[in-house]
């Protein structure tokens, strides 16, 4: 393809991003860019030039070994709810705008901590810009007339230009604003855009090569069993390379979460946390579309080129070969547009971090306090343009020196062992918190310098043409060959590196934290980032802090960086939402944690603490000071929560009493009508006597006998039912107080029964009633017969009442159950109200749906009832299931 065409195409492309960048910045508020699966997208940076090249070289030449660095990040995903949340609450909170800041600010915003962890995504990521670089130069040379590679002289050299291109244009999306915490819309936009279109690229390559050239994917398959290293290229050669597997997931798994553009477009970059559901899903199906075709074109390779070809460009080649080459324009369209969003992120990330961790921390500081606002903002803008342009540039001198010398695979690995020395300090200090800023320093440092000995240095001194080093090992001591440190020399240089460079760095980092304790500011962040759900509920008084400070001052400082109007917007915020008065002049902890966190964005939370350190008089607090300071404030959340579950108790306990005092109004009612019920028992059979007696006086002589003989038996009557009534009473009262007392001795039940049914078959003979014991056989229980008679006579006066006169029937049956012996009193009669079954064996409960005629009796019998029931160990009980009349049952243990 001509040279000028194919650059004619880049600057069309570029300039289709640079309008969908300014569209979505134009509209940031819009659902089109405010929603999970933009969200998602913009997670496949992750997939540069490498997944889009370097897959493919290592599948020809290796097999199914580029799965690793896919399997790590799909494990990761669904830890995304425990653990990039967490991070996300974190970082929103404080207004992080790095992972820099990040890890500083959880071991108490350490200065040198967060420098320390920008010079290893330096050098983490450096190498991984210079094999995008390499990605261009070689595509473009491939897609080009003879276009110039690497010369000697860098204005005669291509990938200097698109390097320069890649610089201005990251540098214009990447330094609109000083605050860098703020999002960063129209560059998500574009990531979004360009993930479509590399994936959809690489498929249609993929079913082009797989179904277009050859036969599907069988065709491929039977053609490439044939190569006699076809079962290496198929599966893993044993336990030793199940290790280098192993270690390569364990790599790809710390670097979707420690990668600087990671980090930025997962955490910084988020704006809802419910996005997460989306992307653990979403991401690893993305990953698994982007690799389904690597093997087959990878193979297919193979078989056309035999070996011949760079295997790491078969995308391009074999297009190209077939003379397609508007399906290899597609194709290096792909591969660029992954080039160009994985440097404009990581280099926007690298430039905040080393703005905000090196230049103003270590030099700049002083020069802020005395410039106003407008060219604080334009020195910040500037360092961050100057840095991305010096990051650019040094990736550049990489790709220069080292690029003939290594795959793209091997570079990318180089760079995830480098970044994955902060993992200790970052996901171990996410949940414990005796992690110190010195156990994490040292760690990585000894991580790091085991990396530049394992796996850097060998490396560079290869490159010279000396292998003494790697072959033979320091001074010739053969354990400490670089390769086969200490004799384990069975995995793959990466590998090797990350295996002893993590065991290290972790033994560095618990050692150095269980023997040393951080100070006041340490610990107390550390107890906040463990718990960050307290950490986010303390917000703004998350800060342990004592000394001296003054309003005044403290705006001071915040106008240099953000301006008069938005410094008192911000501080009337403050004062509004805690209710303070606005002319406050001491400030509290609250307002200096406030104010380090509006400044974080800008210049970083190292910086953000010693500018509002130079204008405030802080105490030294000891640990004991902040653990009693944090133990209040987690007791204040607890006391809260407690009050809460109190009220609600109280709520329901309200709603409780309103229930029984409205219960024990009824209660009162019932007792009157009781009281009412037993004094027009007592006086009608009295009456009776009375009347019955002075006839009977009046008319002695002259009352014929059979009249006189009627008149005797009434009386008898009712002196038997006023007996009764007492006798009721009476021994309500004893079981109320306790006094009644059994006289247990051996009963036949069946006979019992009988004799309870003689004394009511009067009534039941003159109602037409029939009374039937069904179960005729004898049982002998250990009871009171005399109570248990006068339960049953109870049971059974209560059915004669409630029976329709000569079709109404009573039966009683006792049958054997678990240790007791349950017996049932059945009738036909009218039934029990559902609403009463629960109620009918309360003392004075008289039902709401009885006749106008209240049947005769006190009401007490079924009460006296309970209690001789549960004085000798049973229990009684109405049946709600019964369909027509009543069904009473009582049990009477056995032994």
């Amino acid at each position: 393809m001509n040279n000028y065409l194919l650059i004619i195409i880049i600057v069309v492309y570029l300039a289709v991003l640079f309008f969908i960048a300014f569209l979505a910045e134009k509209k940031k508020k819009s659902k089109w860019v405010n929603n999970p699966y933009v969200y998602t997208l913009s997670l496949a940076v992750y997939c540069s030039a490498w997944t889009y090249y370097g897959s493919i070289g290592i599948a020809a030449n290796s097999g199914i070994d580029f799965l690793p660095i896919y399997l790590g990040p799909v494990i990761a995903a669904p830890l995304w709810i425990v653990v990039l949340r967490k991070v996300i609450r974190i970082s929103k909170q404080n207004k992080i705008s790095s992972i820099a800041d990040f890890i500083s600010l959880r071991y108490g915003n350490n200065r040198f901590l967060g420098a320390l962890v920008t010079l290893v995504c330096l050098f983490g990521t450096i190498p991984y810009i210079s094999l995008q670089l390499k990605a261009v130069s070689e595509t473009f040379e491939i897609m080009g007339d003879n276009f110039p590679h690497v010369s000697t002289n860098i204005f005669n050299d291509s990938t200097f230009y698109v390097a320069l291109l890649l610089a201005i244009f990251a540098t214009f999306f990447g330094t609109q604003k000083a605050d860098a915490s703020e999002k960063h819309t129209g560059i998500i936009a574009a990531v979004t855009f360009e993930s479509v279109l590399k994936l959809v690229f690489f498929l249609v390559i993929g079913v082009y090569v797989t179904f277009y050239l050859f036969d599907g994917t069988t065709d491929i398959y039977t053609q490439i069993a044939t190569r006699a290293n076809f079962k290496e290229l198929t599966g893993l050669s044993g336990l030793e390379e199940g290790f280098n597997w192993f270690f390569m997931i364990g790599l790809s798994f710390m670097a979707i979460f420690l990668l600087p553009r990671q980090f930025q477009v997962s955490v910084l970059e988020n704006t809802r946390e419910k996005y997460l559901k989306k992307a653990i899903w979403l991401f690893p199906l993305y990953l698994l579309l982007f690799n389904i075709f690597v093997i087959f074109i990878a193979w297919a390779g193979e078989i056309t080129f035999g070996g011949t070809a760079n295997s790491e460009y078969y995308t391009l080649l074999l297009p190209l070969k077939n003379g397609n080459s508007f399906l290899a324009t597609l194709v290096f369209l792909g591969g660029f547009s992954a080039v160009i969003f994985m440097v404009v992120v990581s280099t926007l990330a690298l430039s905040t971090m080393v703005s905000n961790n090196l230049i103003i921390p270590y030099g700049f500081l002083d020069k802020f306090i005395r410039n106003q606002t407008e060219r604080n903002a334009k020195y910040i803008k500037n360092i961050r343009r100057i840095s991305i342009f010096t990051i650019i540039i040094i990736a550049y001198f990489f790709y220069v020196s080292f690029s003939s010398e290594l795959s793209l695979y091997a570079i990318g690995l180089i760079s995830f062992v480098i970044i994955g020395q902060l993992a200790p300090s970052f996901f171990i200090g996410l949940f414990w918190n005796r992690g110190s800023s010195k156990g994490a320093v040292i760690g990585i440092i000894v991580g790091f310098l085991i990396t530049v000995y394992t796996l850097i240095l060998p490396f560079t001194i290869s490159a010279t043409g000396r292998e003494n080093f790697t072959e033979l090992g320091l001074f010739g001591i053969s354990a400490l060959k670089p390769y086969a440190l200490f004799g384990i020399d069975f995995l793959s240089p990466p590998a090797h590196a990350f295996f002893w460079s993590m065991l290290v760095n972790l033994l560095c980092y618990l050692v150095f934290s269980i023997m040393t304790k951080g100070n006041y500011r340490e610990r107390n962040y550390a107890e906040m980032f463990v718990d960050s759900n307290n950490f986010t509920a303390l917000q703004d008084s998350a800060l342990v802090w004592k000394g001296e400070a003054y309003v005044a001052d403290i705006k001071n400082v915040l106008i240099r960086f953000l301006g008069e109007t938005k410094a008192a917007r911000a501080l009337k915020l403050f004062f509004t939402k805690y209710n303070l008065p606005l002319d406050t002049q001491l400030a509290d902890a609250r307002l200096i944690n406030f104010s380090e966190k509006l400044l974080t964005g800008s210049i970083g939370s190292a910086s953000a603490k010693i500018l509002i350190s130079s204008v405030v008089k802080e105490e030294q607090i000891s640990l004991v000071e902040v653990l009693k300071i944090l133990e209040e404030s987690k007791k204040n959340i607890v006391s809260n929560k407690m009050l809460l579950e109190k009220s609600d108790e109280l709520s329901q306990l309200s709603s409780k009493l309103k229930d029984v005092n409205e219960e024990l109004v009824v209660k009162d009612k019932q007792k009157d009508e009781f009281l009412d019920t037993v004094a027009h028992e007592l006086k009608t059979p009295i009456t009776g006597i009375r009347a019955a007696t002075e006839l009977l006086m009046d008319e002695e002589d002259d009352m014929p006998k059979e009249i006189k003989k009627q008149f005797l038996n009434n009386i008898l009557q009712d002196s038997d039912r006023l007996g009764r009534l007492i006798n009721n009473i009476l021994d309500f009262e004893k079981m109320e107080t306790g006094r009644l007392k059994l006289n247990k001795g051996s009963l036949d039940i069946q006979q019992t029964m009988r004799t309870a049914v003689e004394r009511t078959q009067h009534i039941a003979a003159k109602k037409g009633i029939k009374i039937n014991i069904k179960n005729v056989h004898r049982f002998y229980l250990n009871c009171d017969e005399d109570r248990i008679i006068q339960v049953l006579y109870n049971l059974l006066s209560n059915a004669l009442k409630f029976c329709e006169p000569e079709s109404g029937h009573i039966e009683i049956d006792y049958r054997l159950g678990n240790e007791v012996l349950e017996i049932v009193v059945r009738d036909n009669g009218k039934g029990i109200p559902l609403e009463d079954i629960d109620f009918i064996f309360d003392k004075f409960y008289q039902s709401q749906h009885q006749n106008t005629i209240k049947p005769e009796g006190s009401g007490l019998g079924l009460a006296i009832t309970r209690q001789i029931i549960e004085k000798h160990g049973g229990k009684i009980w109405a049946s709600k299931h019964i369909k027509t009349g009543a069904e009473l049952v009582f049990t009477l243990p056995i032994s």
